[in-house]
């Protein structure tokens, strides 16, 4: 509570209650009270101090009989504060000593107040500090809760927050995923088309013609997708209303460009795949990608083998090539990305030489 209140509301009430209660034998002492009480709310910080001291002094001037009422509520003022700062069972036992003596002395050392009067004055006393704490405490409690209650919706939105960076930031990773199968694919298979042209292009114009219309086929189907991508990366736009992300329907038109660059592709699927969910569809997808991707960059293969075997709650993905593979195996961006997808859809993929030359494996698993 505000010192300056505690000090203004004494300095007012006091003088004022003195008056209504008869107490006020003398207007100067009344003043006086008013004045000590004010200026002890005013420069001690300590409630519990101030209290004690406006108690003592309160006691000694009716003591004295320099006022005629009160024993505890012209320190009512401090009772407030002292509840207010959190110190509710020493403003009990203050107030309840002060009652006590008051009792004691106007009914034993006073001989003109019988017990009646006494009982009248020290109970509407009573009533009044309880009265008092009791407004106290329910208006700290009230602050209280209201305090909580702002700090548990800060902590919810702050949360919420953290949720939403933490989905965008899973969303962006997954974009860059896409990008880099998109882009890496892209060049990859435009790149021997290329070099097929160029080897062509003298001896068999007609060839490096059709070299050349795949390789735009192939770019242009991209740069469909890497628009989609980018749009999502903008921030404050929607994105554009694109194709929907490739998936199974895709693999045989993936194998057919793989094929055109001069790689024998067989693409063996078993199963029904009719029940497979449509994120697991986009990560088989991504997975004969890149895997196709590597195949025509790095392994020096003369054909590749993919097989998909849908089963009710799995799919299987396995890639096996003839081409030499590596003496030691890097997670680039590419298999740590496949990994990534993989495993964001509860799935493993593993990595490795196979039977003739390097096979990728991918258990995808979903729900029936």
């Amino acid at each position: 509570m505000n010192r300056y209140l505690v000090s203004a509301l004494t300095l007012v009430g006091v003088p004022a209650g003195l008056a209504i209660t008869g107490g006020n034998t003398q207007t100067v002492m009344s003043m006086t009270l008013a004045f000590w009480l004010a200026v002890l709310a005013l420069f001690l910080r300590a409630p519990r101090t101030v209290l004690i001291v406006s108690l003592l002094l309160v006691a000694g001037l009716r003591g004295a009989y320099l006022v005629g009422s009160g024993w505890v509520w012209p320190a009512t003022a401090a009772f407030v504060a002292v509840v207010l700062a959190g110190h509710l069972r020493t403003a009990v036992a203050a107030g309840g000593v002060a009652l006590a003596y008051g009792f004691a002395w106007d009914g034993f050392v006073v001989e003109e107040h019988g017990s009646t009067w006494t009982l009248a004055h020290v109970g509407g006393e009573t009533l009044w500090l309880a009265a008092a704490l009791a407004a106290a405490t329910a208006y700290r409690s009230t602050v209280r809760w209201q305090a909580e209650v702002a700090r548990r919706l800060a902590q919810d939105e702050h949360e919420r927050e953290l949720d939403a960076r933490r989905r965008r930031a899973e969303e962006r990773v997954g974009i860059a995923r896409d990008l880099h199968d998109v882009v890496s694919h892209t060049l990859a298979v435009v790149g021997v088309h290329l070099n097929v042209a160029l080897d062509a292009f003298d001896s068999d114009p007609e060839e490096a013609r059709s070299s050349l219309r795949l390789a735009q086929d192939v770019r242009g189907r991209a740069m469909t997708d890497l628009k989609s991508l980018v749009d999502v990366l903008r921030e404050g736009e929607a994105p554009a209303i694109a194709e929907p992300a490739d998936g199974l329907d895709g693999l045989e038109r993936l194998a057919e460009h793989v094929r055109a660059a001069g790689l024998a592709v067989s693409l063996n699927e078993f199963g029904d795949r009719t029940a497979v969910p449509a994120p697991v569809a986009t990560a088989v997808y991504r997975v004969v990608q890149e895997s196709l991707t590597n195949t025509v960059r790095h392994a020096g293969a003369s054909r590749v083998a993919v097989t998909v075997r849908y089963a009710p709650t799995s799919v299987v993905v396995d890639v096996q090539d003839d081409g030499e593979p590596p003496e030691h195996i890097v997670d680039g961006n590419g298999i740590a990305g496949m990994r990534e997808r993989v495993a964001a859809l509860g799935g493993a993929l593993t990595t490795g030489p196979g039977r003739s030359g390097f096979t990728v494996r991918a258990t995808i698993p979903f729900a029936a």
